[in-house]
Parts: C-alpha cells; structure tokens; sequence
C-alpha cells in the first residue's frame, strides 16, 4: 500500500503501576502533556493514560506498593525521550529543578550520557529513571 506508513515493530503501549497515582500525574503531565506534546488519552478513577502519535503510556495506581520499585533490580530501568534540540532539554531541566524534583547526575549535566549526548535525567515520584536527550 503506497503512501501507508508500516507500524510493525513500533512500540503500542507502555503500562506502569504506580504508588500514588496523584503524584505520578503532577509529574508525568509536566513533562508529556506540556513539554513532549503527549495528550490525556484516557482518565479513570484508578489511571490515566498519554498518547504521542500510535504510542500511548499507562499510569495505573497500584494496591501492591511494597516492595517499592528498584531501577537497579531486574525489571524496567528508565524511560528515555528524544527532543529536537538542547535548548528544550535545557527549558525542562529549570521546569523541573522549579517543582522541585530530583535530577540525577546533575554535576555531569549535560553530558552524563557521554561527550556525544546532551541529556537530562530526572526520577518521578516513585524513582523511575527519565531520560530527556536531545537530537541536536
């Protein structure tokens, strides 16, 4: 089919349970809906979900909270989030040093990926690692 654009392989969905579904928002909605341009998909009493192009992200409140969550443990490390340049990579690092969130490495900002990246690394609420790398 000419003009169809193939989607095999790409990613559908990315769930993620979480302990506090009210804090996860405030984060998560910084960061998606006003700097990456994701929109609320889905809202419900329990979760809520952000979609980007084919691509949508599920937060669900979680009622099984211990043992909290380990990135250094087996399982899901970080998320990582392409932008187009080092300037949006610089403006969401001040948004998110203002609300006051823990950014990660923040002595080898901009560079803590290596001397050919220019990133950010956050944690949301419940310590997921978040990547923020520019494309520039």
């Amino acid at each position: 089919m000419e003009g169809t654009m193939n989607h095999t392989g790409i990613i559908s969905h990315i769930e993620i349970y979480v302990s506090n579904l009210e804090r996860t928002r405030l984060f998560w909605e910084r960061l998606l809906v006003q700097d990456l341009g994701y929109k609320v998909y889905q809202e419900w009493r329990s979760g809520v979900s952000y979609i980007l192009d084919k691509t949508y992200i599920v937060f669900v409140q979680s009622s099984k909270v211990d043992p909290k969550y380990d990135r250094t443990k087996t399982g899901l490390n970080h998320l990582a989030f392409m932008v187009t340049t080092n300037k949006q990579v610089d403006e969401i690092r001040s948004q998110l040093l203002a609300a006051k969130y823990k950014e990660l490495y923040a002595d080898r900002y901009p560079h803590a990926g290596g001397s050919d990246s220019y990133a950010l690394y956050f944690e949301d609420p419940d310590r997921i690692k978040v990547e923020v790398v520019s494309d520039e």
